[in-house]
């Protein structure tokens, strides 16, 4: 199930993504104004979802291909998702200064 929400909520911030990068083409201008308020904290936090998302979901997609073609995958499916899920957490406390720092500089001050 997570893997499915994970795939629709990289699906929609993909679709946003190529509409406001598109917006560069149109209107420079207006283009420049969207950027400029992705610069928030709240926006910060939403990128660190994005990370989540992305990471979890090329993580379980590893285990779902060793599920799918591994002879003993489906024997090992419980371990193997909790493998996933103790890596997933190791590289999202690694992923909290490089994405959040700045967020934490802007509202904490430096």
């Amino acid at each position: 199930m997570a893997h499915r929400v994970t795939g629709v909520l990289i699906f929609f911030f993909l679709f946003v993504h190529v509409l406001d990068t598109a917006l560069v083409r149109v209107s420079p201008q207006d283009y420049d104004k969207v950027v400029a308020t992705y610069k928030t904290p709240l926006v910060a936090l939403l990128e660190y979802g994005l990370v989540a998302a992305v990471l979890f979901h090329a993580l379980n997609g590893l285990r779902v291909i060793a599920v799918d073609f591994w002879s003993k995958g489906p024997r090992f499916q419980k371990q193997m998702l909790w493998t996933v899920v103790g890596i997933w957490v190791v590289l999202m406390i690694g992923a909290l200064y490089p994405v959040l720092g700045h967020a934490a500089r802007e509202v904490f001050g430096s």
